[in-house]
């Protein structure tokens, strides 16, 4: 069953011959983490930024089937009357864009996934979901004793700083997490469980890889090439997993390099 998402809609620019560009975060991420693009992209296209379930402003609910999520996304693009689009997903976004695509092509016109492959992963997030917790037991009142408190479970102060843009403030003054939390870990095993659908998406489409990540190997090539069989495969170099934060101009270059290859679209 869809829930109502939450998203940003950057709105249609003056003289656009464009297909809006919907936009889908990672785990534990939102559509804020896509500001900046955001700035890029609306300049020459209507760009929906969405708020996947249990995530950013989103409802929480249980079941992170990626079928699921697909179609909260689909029930943002009806209330938009968005009839098709061009679809980017990062990482989870990634694996629902994939989704979307293959039981939805007629709603896709191309593809984008950032770093992610349509495979199943081993669960590997133990340290993000234990220093989740241990800021609720920290009940901290400012950033600062959030951030020591995810110190013990993670040693990277990028990734607390990531991790920290889903603290909020309650009425009590203490910072908590907006992301629905015992729903992602409840459902943690659908999220490393390979994308949703049965027949591949045959469209364009762009998959782009972190030089220095592992989630998009080599060994996983001949699987991209069967679920997307028009598919470029692309490595965005001096990147890690989050390619879009860390290389934001180079990946921004290789999105619209892939997105202007049909002016009309």
């Amino acid at each position: 069953m869809s829930i109502e998402l939450h998203y940003a809609d950057s709105g249609v620019p003056e003289q656009a011959g464009t297909l809006p560009l919907v936009v889908l975060h990672g785990l534990f991420g939102s559509a804020d983490n896509w500001r900046s693009h955001i700035r890029h992209w609306r300049q020459t296209r209507r760009v929906v930024a969405v708020d996947l379930r249990n995530h950013g402003r989103s409802g929480h609910t249980s079941g992170m089937r990626y079928e699921d999520m697909a179609a909260d996304v689909l029930s943002v693009m009806d209330q938009l009357d968005i009839q098709q689009c061009d679809l980017l997903g990062h990482s989870m976004g990634g694996k629902v864009a994939m989704t979307m695509a293959r039981c939805h092509p007629q709603r896709v016109a191309r593809l984008i996934v950032a770093d992610i492959a349509p495979i199943a992963y081993e669960h590997g997030h133990d340290d993000i979901f234990r220093a989740h917790r241990l800021v609720e037991d920290a009940l901290p009142e400012s950033r600062k004793e959030a951030d020591e408190a995810m110190a013990e479970a993670i040693d990277n102060r990028t990734t607390r700083q990531f991790l920290a843009t889903n603290l909020m403030r309650d009425d009590q003054g203490i910072l908590g997490w907006r992301v629905g939390l015992d729903f992602i870990e409840e459902g943690y095993g659908d999220i490393v469980a390979p994308p949703g659908g049965e027949a591949p998406y045959t469209g364009p489409a762009l998959v782009l890889r972190g030089e220095h990540s592992d989630y998009v190997t080599d060994d996983a090539l001949p699987v991209i090439a069967d679920i997307m069989p028009a598919s470029k495969v692309d490595t965005i170099k001096g990147a890690g997993h989050w390619l879009h934060a860390e290389q934001p101009e180079a990946f921004i270059r290789a999105i619209d390099a892939f997105l202007n290859t049909d002016r009309s679209r």
